[in-house]
């Protein structure tokens, strides 16, 4: 068997599921694709199978991020686990090749992860957003190796928030052997982030591979721009006890540093003035619902669980804070 296998969570993944499936084929490095899929109804098991996969098939009620997840890893026959989201469409057939280039930068690299590129037609100000947070974490464009000295393995974990803790696992690669010392644990939300922070207080490394990108951006309406920002934040609380300040100066700072880089990005691609302003009218729509999902997603713990469950874009109503070791 190959010494690596890509594992897919996948429920009724549809098209995009079907451009995954066919970009993984077209990969330079031979691999094992796994599957696990908690009740597709819409034929995405066949799919799957058509493709060569192996699919583990579970009910909806046993799918849990880390959960499903620890599953994956359990059942893969690979060294390394790549790990995809069943809408992360690998950009090129490279892909996977960079991405286990990752653990070659050093010799105590455990997690290594890609960045998303929006698709092609994807929301202007999705896009900036996404090329934004990704070019901040290589600014150079070169790859990256994040560990912790180890007088920093005991820091708060709110001291991790942002750049050094963070670890998607839409498009990563786990190495088997330090996953079997720090599985993913079994949270509602961001146990990906959780499994770097994890990973990092063991001794271990993570690796950012610029060149190893995924399209993987969603056309959300208003409100369900709304309610995933409210499940990202309440998500931060319950992992980092982060609040987001509800400081009406700070958020009009925020505000217009947003614009003005976005106004100096659109004047330097040569955008006529009609464009630009109809980008930077949506850029500033877009950071203002973002703005009040986090404000609200920081207050969760204060919030009825009625409250909770319909501000969710996944509908749970439940407030769980992480209990760190």
């Amino acid at each position: 068997m190959p010494d690596v296998t890509v594992a897919i969570p996948v429920r009724d993944g549809g098209a995009l599921l079907a451009r995954t499936l066919a970009a993984l084929a077209a990969q330079t490095v031979p691999h094992e694709l796994l599957v696990c899929d908690s009740g597709s109804r819409d034929g995405s098991v066949a799919l799957a199978r058509e493709h060569g996969a192996r699919v583990i098939e579970i009910p909806p009620a046993r799918f849990g991020h880390g959960a499903t997840r620890n599953l994956l890893l359990t059942e893969a026959r690979g060294e390394r686990v790549a790990l995809l989201t069943q809408d992360a469409e690998p950009v090129d057939e490279r892909w996977l090749e960079r991405l286990l280039a990752g653990f070659a930068l050093a010799g105590d690299v455990a997690i290594v992860y890609g960045p998303y590129r929006p698709r092609p037609g994807a929301p202007p100000a999705v896009a900036l957003e996404l090329e934004h947070w990704f070019a901040s974490l290589a600014p150079d464009g070169l790859p990256t190796v994040e560990r912790l000295a180890p007088e920093e393995r005991a820091l708060p974990v709110v001291e991790l928030l942002g750049r050094r803790g963070f670890f998607t696992d839409a498009n990563a690669c786990i190495d088997r052997a330090a996953w079997e010392r720090t599985p993913f644990r079994e949270v509602p939300y961001a146990e990906d982030r959780v499994l770097a922070i994890d990973v990092l207080r063991a001794g271990a490394a993570k690796a950012f591979v610029p060149d190893a990108a995924v399209w993987h951006s969603h056309d959300y309406t208003p409100v369900q721009q709304l309610r995933r920002a409210f499940d990202e934040w309440r998500g931060l609380l319950e992992v980092y006890g982060w609040r987001e300040p509800a400081d009406p100066r700070r958020l009009a700072r925020q505000l217009r540093g947003e614009l003005g880089r976005a106004r100096r990005e659109l004047v330097a691609a040569g955008v006529p003035a009609n464009r630009a302003t109809a980008t930077l009218a949506a850029l500033a729509g877009h950071h203002l619902l973002r703005s009040t999902g986090a404000l609200l997603g920081s207050r969760a713990d204060r919030l009825p669980p009625w409250g909770r469950r319909g501000l969710s874009l996944e509908r749970r109503a439940t407030f769980a804070p992480l209990r760190w070791d």
